[in-house]
């Protein structure tokens, strides 16, 4: 499964929108679908031209079929009959990725990330030993070594803690290819297209991991903005009117918390939001605030989530008070605070950022093999 060259869907993007304020879902799938069919015709020549027998194919040639979800579909089934037919006469086949047809015959996209999901859903109808990601880095990290250079390229991720990093930030691959990776039980292999003979990272299934560290890896996310509504008189129902209003308005929530003061009988209720629905949800809470009678809004666009990862933090008590002991040392001040069985997550202000990725690193010897 091959993507679009570097740039190009950002440029017919911008081409629709030359032409149309508001380009229509449909017509955005056909046209930038055109940018996956240059890439493999070219790639096909060019394996020709070195005397290897390829072809390729679109997305609807091969039946991937999905729902109609224009600009991010999901796959419902693949016909390999075609694949086979050309592995089985010695050919090596190049399908487009991050598209598929639908059941009445219309092209879609599968949205960010849909050539890696195309190339997963490819391996799991063939029933692949693997499927092999190429990217421009070799392999998924302890962390972003851009930050922390002792960050160590890891030899194997499960499919749960590879699901919570890409979901914390973790740009290496979107969620749906590895949700799509988890559900068919396809072993991935993230590898670099620029380095000969790469080893990369196999993303596959917990039994089949050896040795399970109990921090796996350290996520951050840049794109996190927090709001607070403070003094709500604490009655039944008050999270709920203050999240529909958010939530009827298409953003997303991630964080949240709510605190409750016994003796006044108030409510102090914060939640993150992606930074670039900052200004729309403070608009919205400033009606909600009136509305519920609510003593103030504070909004802070300058803050950032820090996660810790691991499989092993099920079997092992004490990482959390270990976490916050850290950042405590650190004089970081944790705003918001959330977690589940594998990850444990903490809001802080922006300029800790570095300083808790490397301290956190260090802390749960992540540098080390």
């Amino acid at each position: 499964s091959v993507s679009a060259m570097s740039g190009e869907t950002n440029r017919m993007t911008a081409l629709a929108q030359e032409i149309q304020d508001v380009p229509s879902l449909r017509e955005m799938d056909m046209l930038l679908t055109t940018g996956e069919q240059v890439t493999i015709s070219l790639l096909s020549m060019a394996l020709q031209q070195i005397g290897c027998d390829a072809i390729s194919y679109l997305g609807s040639q091969v039946r991937i079929v999905t729902d109609s979800e224009h600009g991010k579909a999901r796959i419902k089934s693949i016909d390999d009959h075609r694949i086979h037919e050309s592995l089985d006469s010695g050919k090596v086949v190049i399908v487009a990725g991050f598209q598929g047809v639908d059941e009445d015959g219309h092209i879609t996209t599968l949205g960010r990330g849909g050539s890696d999901t195309t190339a997963v859903a490819l391996a799991a109808a063939l029933k692949a030993d693997e499927c092999q990601i190429y990217t421009d880095v070799d392999g998924v990290y302890t962390t972003d070594p851009r930050i922390e250079p002792n960050a160590r390229k890891m030899n194997t991720v499960s499919y749960e803690e590879m699901l919570e990093m890409a979901s914390l930030g973790s740009k290496v691959l979107q969620i749906r290819s590895v949700e799509f990776a988890s559900k068919y039980k396809v072993p991935l292999r993230v590898l670099s297209s620029l380095i000969d003979n790469p080893v990369g990272t196999l993303i596959t299934s917990e039994e089949n991991i050896m040795e399970q560290a109990v921090i796996s890896g350290i996520a951050h996310n840049k794109d996190e903005a927090k709001l607070s509504l403070i003094g709500v008189p604490d009655k039944p129902g008050i999270a709920f009117k203050i999240l529909k209003n958010i939530s009827d308005a298409n953003i997303e929530v991630d964080m949240i918390v709510q605190s409750v003061s016994a003796r006044e009988g108030l409510t102090n209720f914060a939640f993150t939001v992606h930074r670039t629905d900052f200004d729309k949800a403070q608009t919205i809470l400033q009606t909600v605030c009136d509305d519920l009678g609510a003593k103030g809004v504070q909004s802070d666009d300058k803050v950032v989530k820090v996660s810790l990862v691991g499989i092993g933090m099920r079997s092992h008590a004490g990482i959390a008070s270990q976490m916050f002991e850290v950042l405590h040392n650190e004089a970081i001040n944790i705003q918001m605070i959330s977690t589940s069985e594998i990850k444990i997550s903490v809001v802080i202000d922006e300029k800790y950022l570095e300083l808790a990725v490397r301290s956190l690193h260090s802390a749960f010897d992540l540098d080390k093999e």
